[in-house]
């Protein structure tokens, strides 16, 4: 069974978004070191239950609220959601030291993000 292990958020303006999510939820933002424009949210504390996620420009792969589900093998994973008849939007990409990652879409058309977790990603 695959669970949802994190969110992304879209945004237009990071300063306004850090800023609002911050003063009203208390999240602590951090920008992630990298090539691309990525803001890490810790939403809470380990102890407590809940997931992690984080910031991202928005675009069309993630107009809205985006959810990244874990699951065993990404190759599988792909397979099946085009057999299920979902889209895969993206290829599988490596997050270097992360894991295979690939955004998708369900039949209804919501996006949601696949990970298989792989230290030696590159």
């Amino acid at each position: 069974m695959s669970r949802v292990i994190h969110f992304e958020v879209p945004i237009d303006n990071p300063g306004r978004a850090q800023k609002f999510y911050t003063d009203v939820f208390g999240w602590k933002i951090v920008k992630m070191d990298g090539p691309m424009d990525y803001w890490l949210v810790t939403s809470g504390p380990e102890s407590q239950p809940g997931i992690n996620g984080a910031l991202t420009h928005r675009s069309q792969l993630n107009s809205g609220t985006v959810n990244t589900l874990s699951v065993e093998s990404i190759d599988k994973s792909m397979a099946d959601v085009t057999n299920a008849g979902g889209k895969i939007l993206t290829p599988k990409s490596p997050i270097p030291n992360v894991g295979w990652f690939a955004y998708c879409a369900d039949t209804e058309g919501n996006t949601f993000g696949i990970i298989q977790m792989d230290p030696n990603a590159k």
